[in-house]
């Protein structure tokens, strides 16, 4: 079932996407659109494909077949870097921090290697307050929560259209997945557009707008995140669990 969510031109449009690695065919003509502001969430059971729809948007796996769009430019055959370049950032499952650098210097990586924003900086500050505490000590001495903290302020510490997340949450402690909520809210009140993988249903009821929900490599779902969390049968449907059940 796939519901009507937005009007007017998607930031990102997949249109039956195919991926192959190695032998493997791994996405089975993938349908996706992310509206221009406020958070999509990607839902699915383990090995739906997420992750490596993910992976294809930012060309670090060819799609196969298919095509993808970012706000008007066609990216299927693009590398990683130019994708980037146009203006969205990546947060992968495995943080992707530089645990030997220090917290300041994965921060001015980020950043292209230009200064950093003192005004926005100071910003992200207000919401991971962690980092500025750390900010002269090397990355891998913090804690599982403050990597993920360092991994979300580094993709947004320069303006970006779009921001995609693979599951922020997983393994955090209850407290710093509040904190990653309030996060996550304050960003919906900027201009950039979310894609974001999550586990923790309690974290996609409170911040996702829109919902796709993947099954074997496809898209089976699309419509409004609120309507979903409200509809029990649904949720056992499509996702073989109760969100209720996981607050």
């Amino acid at each position: 079932m796939v519901e009507a969510v937005t009007q007017g031109m998607p930031i990102l449009r997949l249109a039956d996407v195919q991926t192959h690695i190695g032998p493997y065919h791994i996405l089975h003509g993938v349908d996706l659109e992310v509206p221009r502001g406020g958070v999509t969430m990607l839902l699915g059971r383990n090995g739906a494909g997420k992750t490596t729809t993910l992976r294809t948007i930012m060309g670090l796996w060819q799609a196969s077949a298919g095509k993808l769009e970012f706000d008007g430019v066609d990216i299927t055959k693009r590398h990683t870097p130019a994708i980037a370049q146009l203006g969205i950032a990546y947060v992968p499952e495995n943080m992707g921090v530089f645990a030997d650098l220090t917290v300041a210097e994965n921060m001015r990586l980020a950043a292209r290697g230009g200064p950093v924003d003192e005004q926005r900086l100071d910003w992200v500050f207000r919401m991971f307050p962690a980092l500025k505490i750390f900010w002269h000590q090397r990355a891998g001495v913090l804690s599982g929560g403050q990597k993920q903290m360092l991994s979300v302020a580094r993709a947004i510490i320069e303006p970006r259209k779009l921001l995609i997340v693979d599951e922020p949450t997983k393994g955090l402690a209850p407290a710093i997945i509040q904190n990653m909520i309030a996060v996550f809210r304050e960003l919906k009140q900027t201009d950039v557009s979310i894609l974001l993988v999550e586990q923790n249903f309690h974290m996609a009821k409170s911040v996702g707008d829109t919902v796709a929900v993947m099954d074997n490599g496809k898209i089976v779902h699309a419509g409004r995140m609120a309507a979903l969390a409200e509809d029990e049968a649904l949720q056992q449907r499509l996702l073989g669990l109760s969100l209720a059940a996981h607050q």
